[in-house]
Formats: structure tokens, sequence, C-alpha cells
């Protein structure tokens, strides 16, 4: 399993000046694109999460949705979406954050959690922690008691890991 994982690492493109000047974006795309990847990085989290009572997978916009709800049905867990202002319909809880090129805003469904569900927090990526840090603030405005926080990549030398001021255990796939 650690060469197929190294491999799906590898796979992961570096895009220069994306979304704008200085930042080197890591497109994962590159990864999902490629059916075996895909199946690792599948299998890896789901027996990495399988035995901790997951109820609800919480999915960040929007690249959180592609595993995270493949990761709730394998879980057999409902899958709760993060989204941007507008995009959900009923009441929600909001979070404004800043991003290492601006700032932005989260919401999620405020009948989405309760204090009962055991929470699996997904995204693609963590890099400043502010989008994480405001998630994590969105699931303790639910009442969420007990959560994990997964990330397919850490950028390790921006330090976000450090915003991360929660009880929750944090774990990223893959560091650079």
């Amino acid at each position: 399993m650690e060469a197929r994982l190294q491999e799906a690492k590898d796979s992961i493109r570096d895009v220069i000046d994306f979304p704008k000047e200085g930042i080197v974006f890591k497109d994962i795309t590159t990864m999902l694109k490629d059916e075996k990847h895909l199946a690792t990085l599948v299998e890896t989290l789901y027996e990495q999460y399988k035995d901790r009572g997951i109820t609800k997978v919480v999915g960040l916009e929007s690249r959180g949705f592609i595993l995270g709800t493949v990761l709730a049905y394998k879980l057999n867990a409902g899958f709760v979406p993060i989204r941007k202002p507008g995009k959900l319909p009923a009441a929600t809880y909001s979070e404004k954050y800043t991003l290492e090129y601006g700032t932005d805003e989260i919401h999620i469904h405020q009948d989405a959690l309760n204090e009962d569900d055991v929470v699996l927090l997904h995204d693609d990526l963590l890099a400043t922690g502010g989008t994480a840090a405001a998630s994590i603030n969105l699931l303790s405005k639910c009442g969420v008691n007990k959560a994990f926080v997964n990330f397919l990549v850490e950028l390790d030398f921006l330090k976000g890991r450090d915003k991360l001021n929660t009880e929750f255990e944090v774990d990223s796939l893959f560091h650079f």
C-alpha cells in the first residue's frame, strides 16, 4: 500500500502562479483521474476511519465533496456539505476566514449536525489553516463534540495545523 500511496502522491501536479502570482497550486485532479490512485485513496481513508463510529462526513466546497461523499457511502454515514454564501437554501451558521490570497466565508445548515454525531471533516488541502479553522468553528456551532479532521494534502511549510486550536484529531495523507 505504501508504494501505491507514493505513486498517488507523485501524480499530484504543481501549477505555478495559480490562482494568483506567487502561489504554487497542488492540483489533485491528476491523481483523481487515475482509477488506481482513486481506489488507493478511498481504501486508505476508509481503513483509517471505518472503526471510529463516524455518523456524518462533512465535506468542504468543492474538492472536499469528491472523496467526502464516497467516504460517507463506504462508512455508512450521511454527508453534509460546507458551502460558500448563498448556496444552501435553509438557515445556516457562517464563518468568515482569511485565505493565503484573500478572504472568504463558509456556511453549514443549522440542522445538519448535532451533539450525538461523530464527524469526519474532510477537505483536499490544508494550507494556511483559515478554511479548516472556520470549518471546525462551524462544527462547534452545530454542537459537535467528537470529530476527526482529514486532508489529502498538507503544505507543512505554511504551518496551517498550528491555527487549528482543536481537541479533534487532525491527519493528512500527503505532506509537502
